[in-house]
């Protein structure tokens, strides 16, 4: 048989979850024998031939699910239903993307603008604006880079704080700092970092030097203590250029009232941030496809 519709996984998807957690294997060798598939139906590559269709279905699924918060990831590989997706499962027997667009989390995330009266009514509908080929592309492109940035945050709070701070350090070398010098930055010893999880040097005897921590934070954002001490280790190594890198966000009193008052050069990337650059700067991603737009170029044609 064919691999079913996209949307017809959202609903099997939640059922498997109802009564415990799964892993992802689980889930796919659930969903392969809730539909039927046989390994030739596995086998199916979507039309672009970067993937199968049956993984890149499971995915979406996930990732539309997560975005409506009705699961949730709490450990690598694992998925668990939510206490909205219970109520949900609860009220219905069926999931269509319309049902996910009821919420606001995920509307806001399918780049719906909704006022507060719609969503307690619940009659959000598809946007069903039309689009030009080329806003049809920006808009797949921005809704794949928003879930791999999800991905990746989730992904780096699982590493240990040795793999982040080495993951730091990596990105802001493949960002050009250290210049001719990278070769000599380092990560600091775990039991002797003296508030410092990083150091690259920028000329060759380590006069010019920045300064880096890296906090990997499942939840809550970095307190004024924890920046107030890198400021005060940056004064005991008398460095004036540091990074401050996190994966979830820095206290509002931070942007608010210490950042401006400090006279060193002191960059704070927080955790969306991080996953752009990493994105850009080509670490822990790898190229899955290719895509060139061309355009007609009317100078050519001039006589």
């Amino acid at each position: 048989m064919a691999i079913p519709k996209f949307e017809d996984f959202l609903y099997p998807f939640m059922t498997i979850l109802k009564d415990k957690d799964v892993t992802k294997k689980e889930m796919k060798d659930a969903l392969i024998k809730h539909f039927g598939l046989t390994n030739e139906d596995c086998e199916v590559m979507t039309k672009g031939g970067s993937a199968f269709q049956l993984d890149d279905r499971i995915g979406w699924s996930r990732q539309w699910l997560r975005r409506a918060l009705f699961i949730e990831v709490p450990k690598r590989g694992i998925y668990h239903i939510t206490h909205r997706g219970k109520e949900y499962l609860e009220k219905h027997n069926d999931l269509r993307e319309e049902d996910l667009l009821n919420y606001p989390e995920f509307a806001e995330y399918s780049g719906l603008k909704l006022s507060a009266k719609k969503v307690q009514k619940g009659n959000v509908q598809p946007n069903n604006e039309v689009l030009t080929p080329t806003e049809m592309f920006d808009t797949a492109y921005k809704s794949i880079h928003n879930d791999l940035v999800a991905d990746l945050l989730q992904k780096v709070k699982d590493m240990s704080p040795a793999f982040f701070e080495r993951l730091v350090l990596d990105l802001l070398l493949k960002m050009g700092y250290g210049g001719a010098h990278k070769d000599k930055a380092y990560v600091t010893p775990l039991s002797h970092d003296l508030g410092i999880d990083a150091v690259i040097p920028e000329d060759a005897l380590g006069l010019d030097k920045i300064l880096i921590q890296a906090k990997r934070y499942s939840t809550g954002n970095v307190g004024t203590v924890e920046f107030q001490g890198f400021i005060g280790a940056m004064d005991t190594q008398k460095a004036s250029k540091g990074v401050f890198i996190t994966t979830s966000d820095f206290a509002s009193k931070i942007y608010k009232e210490l950042y401006p008052s400090i006279s060193k050069k002191v960059v704070l990337i927080n955790g969306h941030q991080l996953a752009d650059y990493m994105i850009e700067y080509g670490v822990g991603v790898s190229v899955s496809n290719t895509f060139i737009i061309k355009t007609l170029d009317n100078d050519y044609f001039e006589e």
